[in-house]
């Protein structure tokens, strides 16, 4: 069993590590291959999202560190900040989970809402990266991922 590690530990090593997906790494209860093909199993508090660095602890003690997993999605890049905050508006009022950085946006890849985009005058490119939505207002994520540190993946 592996729980996501304390704030006080969390400069510990990592020993082994996990690449998940978003669809995974929302669940609060999901069984595991680690990256060295050992089995495991997450359980976590209900709403919490898993972000790529995280670390998790095993019961015997082993630092798992949570690695996002590079999936299809949709990248909008854009020095426009005005468009942006359309594309955003748009995708937000069809409950889009949607990753929103300084000049870009990402979503999980759907032609029909690229097509909205391109609407809206915005390019959007399909390519393989890692995810990490916003959590929304109202999560009750405990920790928050700081989106304008440089990521490793």
């Amino acid at each position: 069993m592996i729980k996501l590690i304390s704030k006080a530990d969390s400069n510990r090593s990592p020993t082994a590590s996990l690449c998940l997906p978003i669809d995974s790494r929302i669940r609060s209860r999901l069984r595991v291959e680690l990256e060295d093909g050992r089995e495991a199993g997450l359980f976590l508090p209900r709403g919490l999202i898993l972000r790529g660095g995280d670390r998790l602890v095993s019961e015997c003690g082993e630092v798992v560190e949570v690695v996002a997993a590079a999936e299809t999605v949709s990248t909008i890049r854009s020095a426009d900040t005005l468009l942006l905050m359309r594309c955003a508006y748009h995708l937000g009022n069809r409950h889009v989970p949607l990753q929103v950085e300084s000049g870009m946006l990402r979503y999980q890849h759907d032609h029909v809402l690229d097509d909205m985009v391109r609407g809206l005058g915005a390019e959007v490119s399909c390519e393989q990266a890692p995810f990490e939505p916003e959590a929304g207002a109202y999560s009750s994520e405990g920790h928050h991922h700081h989106q304008h540190a440089p990521h490793s993946h």
